[in-house]
């Protein structure tokens, strides 16, 4: 059900792009899901043995770390309820399979800080609730899935009522849509319409999801201005074995026996450090570098029976970079469809307290030029991304556990990045140090970075980058990719588009028209600062043109133009007072 299911999203990920809000050309929703869910299934793939309840615990835990975008992580809490539920089980009746539905949702709910109806949440709440409801009424799981599939449509037919932005440009949900796709592969599989073949295939996104070559946003490679791996000696390793495995509390020969999860972690902390510890009442996910990884595994079944072990000499992995010429470790593939194995080559707290720093900065940014800017401020590293190119929670959580720094703040510097950064962060707890600070554009994450003083605490910087990131008017400029009416604008395709925040202002044939109709919006109170972002595709005249009409309209407004590289977007403004 799971293949046939990724496997349909894939073949659809393109339209659900489409369904986008704004009618700009980087909708991604479509690619968002079909990455996380190709992370998923490719971990069940490599990892998956036992039986139902261990696949499911295995595909929940690719899901969580390939999770890409705000769909993306929806997707990975749904499948991590799911899976808690199924933990225990051999196999399942109707009545579970509902019950386990109807965790998801509950698991998804409480992952989103503020839910909005009208989106995947919703498609996944009438289609679980509808589940446990007719589940009492068959024993058949086909004649259940059915029921859900219609649900799960109906509701996404809903969408638009309940989210007015939907029903205004004409669309529903995109993420909601995706999984409508996904239950249509599971249904799919029940009733024999699919092979094993098919399902064989998955992980091979269709080229229709590949952008056009000009507007083709290209990853530019990560920034880190210094290694620690430079200063690190293999010796030094002192916590060498990097485990990873779960422990099942349900099964061997000590069951459900009581845990206490602050014993646990003082237990591991004796001959070990960079602790990860994520339980539920069936099953504990535990990660530690350890010096003794036999105590580890002995205190590990006093709990319950251990699987899906995972050891790694870390002095092997640094030994091998010094024979091959290297003095840093290599940072992770960035936006891969398959993500690798985490290598954690780096291990701040095996270094001496003196030389870690006391702040670290990751940024998120696409194009060369804004890269630069955020490195000369500061920031340790680069995460080339955006919109289409969303990093997963796994790139996150690599790029944090490569900065050596008593504390880590991260600038998503997009809306669609924020809560993949703060899952990285909640699965880092009580190992590293982290604060997302919620910025959601560039101008935002660059304000934020020049509020930054290394001299303030960690709760004064916090206070003052949001402050800053509050601050920032950002606009900008695109070209549409359809026709569509939005807030009484009749936009066309193939013209461009200004987009003051989160809303479109500003419509016009001309590219300098536009940007002037977009910028005379943000200027209209008077401000005093504007910084231009030119992108890859931005005429250096045109923009010698609009920094003229700016200086010639507002002669008291001081600007900045920098060469930000960026793709899809001709320009990005900053408006600050």
């Amino acid at each position: 059900m799971v293949l046939v299911g990724a496997q349909r999203l894939t073949e659809h990920a393109e339209h659900v792009n489409s369904l986008n809000v704004f009618p700009v050309p980087d909708g991604d929703t479509g690619t968002n899901m079909n990455l996380t869910m190709t992370a998923g299934v490719t971990e069940l793939k490599n990892h998956g043995t036992g039986g139902l309840g261990s696949r499911a615990a295995t595909l929940s835990k690719g899901l969580l770390m390939g999770a890409r975008g705000n769909s993306g992580v929806i997707l990975s809490q749904l499948f991590r309820g799911f899976s808690r539920y199924a933990a225990s089980l051999e196999e399942m009746n109707t009545v579970q399979f509902a019950a386990a539905l109807q965790s998801g949702v509950d698991t998804a709910y409480k992952a989103v800080v503020k839910p909005v109806e009208g989106t995947i949440l919703t498609v996944a709440k009438e289609a679980a609730k509808h589940a446990v409801y007719y589940a009492r009424r068959t024993t058949d799981i086909t004649e259940l899935m059915t029921e859900v599939l219609a649900k799960a449509k109906e509701a996404l037919a809903g969408t638009p009522e309940l989210l007015p932005v939907l029903k205004q440009v004409g669309v529903v949900d995109s993420g909601g849509q995706g999984l409508v796709y996904i239950y249509e592969g599971f249904l799919q599989w029940l009733t024999g319409g699919a092979s094993s073949e098919a399902a064989a295939t998955l992980g091979q996104a269709p080229a229709a999801i590949a952008k056009p070559e000009l507007h083709t946003p290209v990853a530019a490679p990560i920034h880190v201005p210094a290694s620690a791996q430079a200063k690190l000696e293999t010796e030094d390793i002192e916590f060498l074995y990097d485990m990873e495995f779960f422990i099942n509390r349900t099964i061997g020969e000590i069951k459900n026996a009581v845990f206490d999860e602050d014993q646990f972690r003082k237990a591991l902390s004796v001959n070990g450090d960079s602790i990860i510890v994520i339980a539920d009442d069936e099953i504990i996910k535990v990660h530690v570098h350890s010096k003794t990884p036999g105590d580890v595994l002995n205190l590990a079944l006093r709990y319950g029976e251990i699987t899906q072990i995972h050891i790694l000499n870390m002095r092997e992995q640094h030994r091998d970079l010094l024979i091959a010429g290297m003095d840093a470790a290599p940072m992770p593939e960035l936006f891969a469809e398959v993500p690798v194995e985490p290598s954690r080559l780096v291990d701040p707290a095996s270094l001496p307290a003196d030389e870690l720093a006391p702040y670290g900065f990751i940024a998120v940014a696409s194009g060369q030029g804004i890269s630069e800017i955020f490195t000369s401020l500061g920031v340790d590293v680069v995460l080339s991304g955006g919109q289409t190119m969303n990093p997963s929670t796994e790139d996150f959580v690599k790029a944090i556990q490569s900065i050596s720094a008593q504390h880590v703040f991260v600038l998503p510097n997009n809306s669609n990045i924020i809560l993949a950064a703060q899952q990285a962060r909640d699965l880092l707890e009580g190992e590293r140090s982290v604060t997302v600070i919620p910025s959601k554009s560039i101008p935002q994450g660059i304000a934020a970075a020049f509020a930054f003083q290394e001299e303030e605490s960690v709760e004064s910087n916090q206070d003052n980058m949001q402050n800053a990131v509050q601050h920032v008017k950002t606009g900008q400029v695109t070209y549409a990719v359809r026709d569509t009416m939005f807030d009484d604008l009749e936009i066309t395709a193939g013209h461009y588009i200004g987009i003051a925040d989160s809303k479109i202002v500003a419509t016009e044939e001309g590219l300098l028209e536009t940007s002037q109709g977009l910028l005379a919006k943000m200027l209209a109170g008077g401000d005093e600062i504007v910084t231009v972002l030119a992108g890859e595709e931005a005429d250096g005249a045109m923009t010698d043109a609009l920094v003229g009409w700016i200086h010639e309209e507002y002669p008291d407004v001081e600007v900045e133009v920098h060469n930000g590289g960026q793709p899809i977007y001709y320009y990005l403004f900053s408006v600050e007072s």
